[in-house]
């Protein structure tokens, strides 16, 4: 298998938001291209949580990325949720793998009904059809019998089902350590080598 090179990372408004925006930063650290889409709730969610504005306009939110993440020039990239030419709407030019983090409920049935109502769904249903590598990060408890019903038909097309559970075992003293156990488990999941804690075996 080809080293992971371009990876899709989807925003929506379901609450853990930390969690992508870590992994974005982590992605380009490790110098892998990162093509961001994100949903009108995950600038809700921006606010919320973290007091930050996402902007609203591809173009703008791509600056705010590359600045906040020290993306390299072109290694960044932001489509609008409907910006039906980007590559990521295309089976011919899809991404190594994509993550969906946070990811809805409502995003994850839409995907498992193969629903292409957004960029969002349309760049999950292209990475499920082409075979390529698909994480989605779920963040609702409890879970319904739908719910379950939904993930467990996407784990059977192979999709990966990575809900943000950071173990204690590690003795995280904040929540930035909470953060990182989770984004390394995606890091792993995706083969991009990282540093961001110490494997269980090891020194801690």
């Amino acid at each position: 298998m080809r080293p992971i090179q371009t990876v899709t990372v989807a925003l929506t408004g379901a609450s853990g938001l930390p969690y992508g925006l870590r992994l974005i930063d982590c992605l380009i650290a490790a110098d892998v291209r990162v093509w961001v889409l994100y949903s009108q709730a995950a600038q809700v969610v921006a606010q919320q949580e973290l007091g930050q504005t996402l902007p609203g306009r591809p173009a703008q939110a791509e600056r705010w990325f590359a600045q906040r993440s020290g993306a390299k020039e072109g290694q960044l990239r932001v489509f609008g949720r409907e910006e039906w030419f980007a590559p990521v709407a295309s089976g011919s030019n899809p991404a190594d793998a994509m993550v969906v983090c946070p990811c809805t409920m409502g995003t994850l049935a839409a995907i498992a009904q193969g629903l292409s109502d957004n960029l969002i769904e349309r760049a999950a249903d292209v990475s499920i059809k082409e075979g390529r590598k698909l994480i989605l990060v779920p963040r609702e408890t409890p879970l319904s019998a739908l719910h379950l019903e939904n993930m467990l038909k996407l784990a059977r097309l192979g999709v990966v089902i990575l809900p943000p559970a950071p173990g204690f075992y590690t003795h995280p003293q904040t929540i930035d350590d909470l953060v990182d156990f989770v984004v390394a488990r995606m890091m792993d999941q995706l083969g991009v080598p990282h540093t961001l804690m110490a494997r269980w075996g090891e020194a801690q």
